[in-house]
């Protein structure tokens, strides 16, 4: 890039994060999957946490505001093709669980 008589040389980057999205050179998906998964991960540990009795009616209601979000983000413009990407975004709602109000078992809910 030249400025008049000046030549800068541009930085070449491996990933760039645009619009909380993350863009890989070789253009592929896995750094934005990992991210996106770590943050639902983050939040359903926090969730885990301060709410120690949920019924599955109010844990649906706390994962569809809360923890989708974060995995759904821009994935049209991302969109993971990889099988390992996808698997990567589906494990933090498969994994979630809520103990039932009489909080004898904790029951799986698939989401």
């Amino acid at each position: 890039m030249t400025e008049g008589t000046k030549k800068t040389v541009l930085q070449s980057v491996q990933e760039e994060k645009d619009l909380g999205v993350v863009v890989r050179l070789d253009l592929k998906s896995t750094s934005q999957c990992n991210k996106s998964a770590a943050a639902a991960r983050r939040i359903i540990a926090m969730v885990k946490r301060n709410f120690r009795k949920l019924n599955i009616d109010d844990f649906l209601l706390t994962y569809k505001t809360y923890i989708r979000p974060h995995i759904e983000f821009c994935v049209q413009s991302w969109s993971p093709h990889l099988n390992k990407d996808i698997e990567t975004l589906e494990y933090p709602g498969k994994s979630a669980e809520v103990s039932n109000q009489a909080g004898a078992a904790a029951t799986k809910v698939w989401l």
